[in-house]
């Protein structure tokens, strides 16, 4: 047995091992990088205006607490806002039940010729397998919804301190990272550092006008029906449409539906039919053009990046995915070597006017072209050459 052999199989267990306790600490703490990662970017979000806080003379750490304060108010007013009103109608709901199942029983009665009474069909509702089962997945599943929701609740909570930290103290991570880093690349990181910024910034500022639009285009549907609580129902779908991606369309719009469901079944579905065409007008006219705009990117290279994000991340990586793209692309174009474009007309996608023949000189010759072989070919036929 060569000497180097027991050291090289040593070796390359450890390197195994190392390999297998670097996979296995990797996938248990892939939620807490994700939440970092989260947090990373909210705190860039707000880094314009902690800076300008700061550059007044206020601590950052001041500073970053006011921004998180004011976000902390709004989100509570807004939740606490739309719960009231969502208990409401469910309330009303419920008292109504008893109304919609009469017309529903008159209107099977009436078109199916049946003796259908509201009492049988209670009691039927009641006693049914169905039911009794329901109601036993729902006791036992009430211990798995609070454990989800403590779960999500810690889960905010650890992205908003580390926001805050990133936030309050981004001059300091900023020197740590550079102190081990030369200088050249100590520019390099700064620079990165103020792309994130503003494309992040950029970002949500796209999805703020969208927002907006989405809001307003829904309000005055609403109101056009005269469903209740057409203000706030109309923030809700702008906010939750545009910062839940892919779902939150629909998601946003099921809320309207069932408010407008307990004035008119009918304005339910009028809603339904509004939210998906404007879903396509977002997806197809308006995202693209915004989003291309505010972080200067292509709309096929925002999409891709969506798709991709969501294929690593979910709903995360799709929300976080343009913004890391256009950070990506700005700073590696500072280091892609670009020369002159060639004046050719292929690269224009057009002939310039002037240039070339124009269609009737081309058709013309086309047709001069062909008249000898014309000619040749019926004197050919005849026998006369």
């Amino acid at each position: 047995m060569p000497r180097w052999l027991p050291r090289a199989m040593v070796l390359a267990l450890a390197l195994i091992a190392v390999f297998q306790l670097g996979s296995w600490a990797f996938h248990q703490l892939i939620g807490l990088l994700i939440n970092i990662l989260i947090a990373f970017f909210l705190a860039l979000a707000i880094e314009p205006a902690v800076s300008k806080m700061a550059a007044r003379g206020m601590r950052r750490g001041l500073a970053a607490f006011l921004v998180f304060f004011g976000v902390l108010i709004v989100t509570a007013g807004f939740v606490t806002l739309l719960g009231s009103m969502l208990a409401g109608q469910i309330i009303k709901i419920v008292e109504d039940f008893p109304d919609y199942l009469d017309s529903v029983i008159a209107w099977i009665n009436g078109h199916f010729h049946t003796e259908l009474k509201r009492v049988d069909v209670q009691e039927g509702l009641l006693r049914s397998d169905w039911l009794r089962n329901y109601v036993q997945n729902s006791a036992t599943g009430v211990l798995d919804v609070s454990a989800q929701v403590l779960g999500g609740l810690f889960q905010l909570l650890t992205i908003a301190l580390f926001s805050f930290y990133f936030a309050a103290d981004g001059p300091r991570l900023r020197r740590t990272v550079c102190s081990v880093l030369p200088p050249a690349r100590q520019a390099e990181v700064l620079r990165a550092w103020e792309l994130a910024v503003d494309k992040t910034g950029g970002y949500l500022y796209s999805r703020g006008l969208m927002a907006l639009v989405s809001g307003v285009a829904h309000f005055i549907l609403l109101q056009a029906l005269d469903v209740p609580y057409a203000p706030v129902l109309a923030v809700w779908v702008g906010l939750v449409s545009q910062f839940i991606p892919t779902i939150g369309t629909y998601l946003a719009g099921a809320l309207p539906m069932l408010i407008a469901f307990t004035v008119d079944p009918w304005y339910a579905l009028w809603v339904l039919v509004f939210v998906v065409i404007y879903q396509q007008f977002e997806n197809y006219v308006l995202q693209p053009k915004l989003t291309s705009k505010t972080v200067d990117i292509h709309p096929a290279v925002a999409f891709g990046s969506v798709i991709a994000g969501t294929a690593l991340l979910g709903a995360v990586g799709a929300l976080i995915a343009i913004p890391a793209v256009a950070t990506l692309q700005a700073f590696l174009g500072a280091y892609v070597k670009r020369y002159a474009v060639t004046d050719d007309p292929r690269v224009h996608g057009h002939r310039k006017r002037g240039e070339g023949p124009s269609p009737v000189t081309r058709v013309r010759a086309l047709w001069e072209r062909r008249r000898p072989e014309t000619r040749h070919n019926t004197t050919d036929g005849d026998g006369s050459s």
